[in-house]
């Protein structure tokens, strides 16, 4: 990043400069953290570890809990630091590479919620043709496109950002680095961030949206025309985890970007629910709502309760 003061680091305020508030955010924060990566591991052990869930439509809910463990990873720990230790000060280098995987995850599942809405597309609408569409290899070389995507976009988006030079003030009102917080920091080089950031939302953001609008209103045309109520129910089943999994997504998301520049708090709220507390959620969701899954995590928490010993060790002499 091209600097022009003698700014050598940004200085973060992300909560009120009241102590006696820190260890409730600490807390508040670290079980956050705990839950989110806990779950999404056990979502993720379970897929591995179960047989029938080798099905594409697992995959993806795999790479998505994955995509989840990084948003709360690459901010949380960070946050964690600076409330315990004291220190809110962040080095253009620290921020940059936060700013980076940050961005590297939200391209991530913008991609992987389409892939999913996709997914549920052909396995209603051309069941028959399902498995040949989405073979195991097909599946292979989406993941690893979605990844590669991902972190391809993210390095040409930081490098836009590092011809950006900070002039205005290097305390940032955030708990992590965004480029709509760095921006407030900045006054050349902009113009070249904002153009990238709007075609970044047009093919990220825009694009998959309404890919996965269209892929929802053609499953929903063909489930009407089901004649069977058990059948469009359990359809309807299907794909109810993962709307609900894009409607909080794009809910929560399209809020932060349309708060006015100004309201730092509002800000900080909505980007606290965006980028921790629904990655929290999202396996939560999934869980109790998609049978499968429920009942995996069910067997396997059974084998693990026979596996514990229930009483007392005797040890013969």
């Amino acid at each position: 990043m091209k600097n022009k003061t003698s700014f050598e680091y940004f200085y973060f305020l992300p909560f009120s400069a009241n102590t006696k508030y820190k260890p409730f955010i600490s807390t508040f924060f670290f079980l956050i953290y705990l839950v989110g990566v806990l779950i999404n591991s056990s979502i993720i052990t379970v897929i591995c570890l179960e047989v029938q869930l080798h099905e594409p439509m697992y995959l993806f809910i795999c790479n998505l809990s994955i995509v989840d463990i990084f948003y709360v990873s690459v901010m949380v720990p960070k946050l964690l630091h600076m409330l315990l230790s004291g220190n809110h000060i962040v080095s253009y280098s620290q921020c940059y590479t936060q700013f980076y995987f940050f961005s590297a995850v939200v391209t991530a599942e913008g991609i992987l919620l389409f892939i999913m809405a996709y997914d549920r597309y052909v396995a209603i609408c051309l069941p028959l043709h399902y498995h040949r569409i989405l073979s195991q290899r097909n599946c292979i070389l989406i993941t690893i496109g979605v990844w590669a995507a991902a972190f391809l976009n993210s390095l040409i988006y930081v490098t836009s950002v590092l011809y950006m030079s900070s002039c205005h003030s290097n305390l940032i009102h955030q708990f992590f680095c965004d480029p709509k917080s760095l921006t407030k920091t900045t006054c050349i080089g902009t113009e070249i961030v904002f153009a990238i950031t709007g075609m970044e939302i047009v093919i990220f953001a825009f694009l998959p949206f309404m890919c996965t609008f269209f892929s929802y209103f053609k499953i929903f045309f063909t489930i009407f025309k089901i004649k069977s109520s058990e059948s469009r129910r359990k359809a309807f089943s299907t794909c109810s985890s993962h709307i609900t999994v894009i409607s909080i997504y794009y809910g929560t998301s399209l809020i932060d970007y349309l708060i006015p520049s100004y309201s730092d708090f509002l800000d900080l709220t909505f980007k606290v629910v965006y980028t921790t507390i629904t990655p929290m959620i999202n396996p939560i969701i999934y869980s109790l709502q998609n049978s499968s899954i429920k009942t995996a995590l069910l067997g396997v928490i059974k084998e693990m309760q026979i596996l514990t010993p229930s009483g007392p060790c005797h040890f013969s002499p």
